[in-house]
This record gives structure tokens, C-alpha cells and sequence, in this order.
């Protein structure tokens, strides 16, 4: 029997992507005037609807969720919103404001909730424009990217001190989705799309406002955390600080959305630097946190800086073929570890103790393994075992009080059932960071 080829489908969102990536990059003056076509197109707006149905948001101020989508038809909305986009007549509801609290703060952020149709044209949106400003973007920013992760910028920090630059100034743009300005957003938005309806587009997204306490606030400033094309549009316009810093700051700079070090050899150019990013910010009408502003110099014995979720320290190896060499560390920051210790209370929590033991495993099996994936790179095990610990404390307490024994009697059922009632062990999967090391491999 003759052997049929297989042939895979062509993806041809990503092929569109492509070609205007490509066309960017070839000509860096070149501005796109014929968009919006593209947003209308059915593969487009399908994959839009996959990615929005793939991060479980919830419903807007309409109250219409993912599964009731579903019940009224995914081709039939898809359908309505491309005759909607393509007559001019769609026209965005104001986003749910919700505030939810800082992992580890008792501050509150404040997030807002556009609604489902709404966050389908924002995610076809953002698959269109996206690959053009991607092409300009510099090699310093590195949040909300493709193909871009966390733990790329993690591994500069651990370059640029292994060549000997030690001095951070750290901070981060003050309540900057909020604060982005409309008429500044659009004009760099400008710089490479003319298209007049992918234009109108954008503003009418800025412009649709946040539903709070029973009433519709609209500001001339933001791109509300929330919505699915915020980080694309934050990056687009924070891009303007990265080309400044190029001709007028002092050290590396390193931004993570709106995170930001700045890496520096001298105190002298650290200050600088912090000098340098508050002007420039002033510029584009933002500003720095100064709070969260400070210059730290990693040394021996010195203190350390926390950045995407990791506290960064110098110190001296203590092994007798180390104990000669000093080299930057880093493990889970203390947010960090009461997140998790947080998220194990909730997982576990008296309010759950009809939920049978088997369902609590698993819940605590699938954080563990997402967050002790991100942390895994670094020198983190003596804080993996804290959480392990914490997970299994918790757990004997958890079936100790379902079958209302002691403790105790929750100690002995996790010690004698096989393998700690399938509880993951989190040992022996530690990645320390070195220098050079490919940014790909994570850290």
C-alpha cells in the first residue's frame, strides 16, 4: 500500500506576521497604510478568538463570559463583529474596573475587564500591528515580546555583573498604563501606520472608558491594564524611551514593560542614569515610582535588588574551590515566597474541605509546577524545600481536619501513602545561573 504524504495546513496568520515584519525591518521609515483589511479576515479574528478563549478571562461590564459565547455561537459572533468592523458600526463598551491585590502588598492594582467581543478585535488588532513595531524594538526591552522571556533579562543582569558592572539604579514608571497619554501614544503609533481605520480603531479602544461604582469614567490618558493589546501599546510608546536612552543614558538598560534597571560600573554613572530616565519620562509625560527608586551596589556582604520575582545578591563562594571567587546569586524574592505560600493556603483553606483530598493534590501539584518552573532558575533549592514543606504542612493539616483528628493523624496518611499522596517533589530540578550562558536554555 503506497505511503501518503502528510502536508500540514499553512498557518497563515503567522505567514501574514511574517511579511509585515519582514516589511518593517526592510524599511524603517516605511508607514503601513492598508491594515484594517487584514483585521477583518476570518483566520485572523479565529485566532484571536483562540487566544481569548485560552486565557479564561472574565466577563465584562455585559456580563457575557467565554462559555456563553460558546452557547451563542463562535462563528455567529465572529461573523457579527467582522460586518460590524467592516461597516464602521462596532464600537467599544467600557471596560469592568476591578482592583486586585499586589502579590505580597496590601496595594491594591487596578484592573480592567473589556468585554469578550471586545477583547476579540483587540487580540486581531494586536496580531496585525504587532510584528511592526516588534521590528523596531531594541534589544533592552524584553516584556510583553515575542519570543522574548523573563528569565532573557534575568541573564543580563548575571552578564553585565560577571564584566564587572555592579552598580543598579532600579525603579519602575509610576502607575504607567494609567498614565500613558492618548495624544502621545497615537503619534508613535503613527511613526508607522496610516491607515486611517486601524487608527480610528485604536482611539476608539482608548477612548471607551472604565465602568466604576455604576459609572462610565473616560480619561485622556491610559491603556488599562487588562486589555489584550495594553502591553503591545505600552511597549510601542515606552520604545521611545529605549531610543532616548541610546543617544542620553548612562550604563545598560534593562526594561521589563515598565520595570527598569539600569546597570551601571560607578556609583557616579548610576546616578546619571536615574538622572537621565526622570527626564526623559518627564518628557513623554510620565514619571518614576519613588518608591520603588533607589541606586544599590552589588558587593560581598551588601545588600541585594529584587527583579522579576528574584532577589539578586553578591556573595562569596562558600565551597573550599569557590571560596576564592564572589558571583551574583539569586533565588525567589520574599513577594515572591509569600505568594506561594499564600496561594498554598487558598488551595488548602477549611472552606474547601468537602473537596475530595485527590482534587487538593492535583490543585497544588499544577501551582507548584508552574511556579517552581520559573523559579527553578536560580540558586533557589533551601527556598524550594521551605515550599515543600509549607505544601505538606498544610496538606496533613487539610486531612486532619476533613476527617476531624489531629495533626498528627494528618502527618501519618501524607507519610504512609505512596509517594506523599503524589505531591511532586520539587528536588533536584535547580538551574543556577552562569554568565554567557544561551538566554534560550531560560537562565
Amino acid at each position: 500500500m503506497p505511503l501518503v504524504a502528510r502536508t500540514t495546513k499553512p498557518d497563515k496568520v503567522r505567514e501574514l506576521q511574517r511579511t509585515l515584519y519582514r516589511a518593517a525591518k526592510a524599511d524603517p521609515e516605511r508607514r503601513f497604510h492598508a491594515l484594517y483589511d487584514k483585521v477583518l479576515r476570518r483566520d485572523v479574528l479565529e485566532r484571536a478568538w483562540e487566544s481569548v478563549r485560552a486565557n479564561h478571562g472574565a466577563a465584562g461590564i455585559d456580563q457575557q463570559t467565554i462559555a456563553d459565547v460558546e452557547q451563542y455561537g463562535v462563528d455567529r459572533l465572529l461573523d457579527e463583529l467582522a460586518a460590524d468592523l467592516g461597516d464602521g458600526r462596532w464600537r467599544p463598551l467600557p471596560a469592568r474596573r476591578v482592583f486586585i491585590p499586589k502579590p505580597g502588598r496590601e496595594e491594591l492594582r487596578p484592573l480592567s475587564i473589556p468585554a469578550v467581543r471586545d477583547r476579540v478585535v483587540q487580540a486581531a488588532l494586536k496580531s496585525v500591528i504587532e510584528p511592526i513595531f516588534e521590528a523596531d524594538m531594541l534589544e533592552c526591552s524584553f516584556g510583553f515580546r515575542p519570543r522574548r522571556s523573563a528569565h532573557d533579562a534575568l541573564q543580563v543582569v548575571v552578564d553585565e555583573t560577571w564584566k564587572g558592572a555592579r552598580w543598579i539604579a532600579e525603579s519602575d514608571v509610576a502607575n504607567c498604563f494609567e498614565a500613558i497619554p492618548h495624544s502621545g501614544l497615537m503619534t508613535a503609533i503613527e511613526e508607522r501606520i496610516s491607515d486611517r481605520h486601524v487608527l480610528k480603531l485604536l482611539r476608539a479602544m482608548l477612548r471607551a472608558g472604565v465602568m466604576e461604582d455604576a459609572a462610565v469614567r473616560r480619561s485622556i490618558s491610559g491603556t488599562p491594564q487588562g486589555g489584550v493589546i495594553s502591553p503591545c501599546l505600552c511597549n510601542v510608546y515606552l520604545h521611545r524611551l529605549d531610543r532616548q536612552w541610546a543617544a542620553r543614558g548612562r550604563g545598560v538598560l534593562l526594561r521589563y514593560a515598565d520595570d527598569l534597571l539600569a546597570i551601571c560600573k560607578t556609583r557616579r554613572e548610576a546616578e546619571s542614569a536615574l538622572e537621565a530616565l526622570t527626564v526623559i519620562l518627564a518628557e513623554m509625560g510620565l514619571e518614576l515610582k519613588q518608591a520603588k527608586t533607589r541606586i544599590v551596589h552589588l558587593r560581598e556582604g551588601g545588600e541585594g535588588v529584587d527583579f522579576l520575582g528574584f532577589h539578586h545578591r553578591y556573595v562569596r563562594g562558600h565551597t573550599a574551590r569557590s571560596r576564592h571567587l564572589t558571583f551574583l546569586v539569586r533565588w525567589p524574592s520574599r513577594q515572591a515566597m509569600g505568594h506561594a505560600r499564600q496561594r498554598i493556603r487558598e488551595i488548602t483553606a477549611r472552606s474547601r474541605l468537602r473537596v475530595p483530598v485527590e482534587e487538593i493534590v492535583r490543585d497544588l501539584n499544577r501551582f507548584l509546577r508552574g511556579w517552581a518552573g520559573y523559579f527553578r532558575y536560580g540558586n533557589s533549592a533551601q527556598f524550594f524545600d521551605k515550599i515543600t514543606l509549607h505544601a505538606l504542612r498544610r496538606l496533613a493539616g487539610f486531612i486532619a481536619q476533613r476527617h476531624k483528628r489531629r495533626k498528627r493523624y494528618g502527618w501519618w496518611v501524607v507519610a504512609h501513602q505512596t509517594h506523599r499522596l503524589g505531591l511532586i517533589d520539587l528536588n533536584g530540578i535547580i538551574v543556577p545561573p552562569r554568565p554567557t550562558r544561551s538566554r534560550r536554555q531560560g537562565s
